[in-house]
């Protein structure tokens, strides 16, 4: 079921303090984590002793890692061209080589910490993406060429300040690759945020290529833009949404990555929030006979 393969990402709670974030974890009863910034450092420039030292207090706790939230290809695909951006997690922004050779150092990092999978993304958002399709998926076809003779996935997140925006755009970019090593990682939340209908029409469009879920929900105001609120209560039909996943055979990993900030409160506390919600949810959409 949905909760026995519920994860959260550990930056979710305690931004700057990891081992707050573990112990928080293990409360709530979680067993999978995936890791993308410990103690205000992105995973993805730490050292293989500071990995290792992540490594021991996952370890203390008898937690799992399922995947590393890189923030791998969140870069322009040439500088000189205006493109959009977005959260990168303390990576300064470098070139897709750079990227490209960070890959490589990325897929240690997963194996030191026994994750088999890594968050990437589609390059910062073009003017119009479809007239560098082509360049994104040659980049991406040589990441997954890597990725396969290590036996690693990459999980491309529908991200809307990427290429791979959407649904239907982080699909045609999957297919395109045509590799065993590089899946969709389905983020609904980030769909409606981007204002698109996460489910059926989203969903509908990923649901053979996927291979990783993300818990977010988002609600789109009056006046066009988007906030992230409690799971249940944005845009995203939840219980229809993990009814379909089940229906599907959908047999991967959930992962909290709620972004939700309550007024006056902390991330800790909207992590709480989404969970519990969560939790209803999934008795609603699976009720006990």
């Amino acid at each position: 079921m949905v909760l026995e393969r519920l994860g959260i990402l550990t930056d979710e709670v305690y931004p700057d303090n990891f081992s707050k974030s573990l112990d928080w974890i293990v409360e709530q009863g979680l067993k999978y984590i995936e890791v993308r910034v410990v103690d205000g450092v992105n995973i993805a420039n730490m050292t293989d002793e500071q990995v290792a030292a992540v490594r021991s207090q996952i370890e203390a706790r008898g937690l799992t890692v399922t995947a590393i939230a890189s923030p791998l290809y969140k870069c322009a695909l040439d500088p000189t061209r205006p493109v959009a951006s977005g959260d990168v997690f303390g990576q300064a922004e470098e070139s897709v080589e750079a990227h490209h050779e960070k890959l490589r150092r990325v897929i240690a990092i997963a194996k030191q910490l026994g994750a088999g999978s890594i968050r990437i993304f589609s390059f910062w958002r073009e003017n119009e993406p479809e007239l560098y399709f082509d360049d994104i998926v040659a980049h991406m076809k040589k990441a997954a060429a890597v990725a396969e003779k290590e036996g690693i996935m990459l999980l491309q997140e529908n991200e809307p300040s990427c290429n791979g925006g959407f649904a239907e755009e982080v699909a045609k970019i999957v297919r395109a690759v045509a590799s065993p090593a590089m899946k969709v990682l389905w983020d609904p939340g980030n769909e409606a945020y981007g204002g698109r209908p996460a489910f059926p029409e989203g969903y509908g469009l990923v649901k053979d290529v996927l291979a990783h879920v993300h818990i977010k929900d988002a609600y789109v105001l009056p006046d066009g833009t988007s906030r992230c609120v409690p799971v249940g209560s944005g845009n995203v039909p939840f219980i229809a949404q993990l009814r379909a996943l089940a229906e599907d055979g959908y047999t991967g990993m959930f992962t909290i990555e709620t972004h939700y900030l309550p007024e006056g409160g902390t991330k800790a506390a909207g992590s709480r929030m989404t969970l519990e919600a969560l939790r209803v949810l999934v008795n609603e959409a699976f009720p006990v006979k």
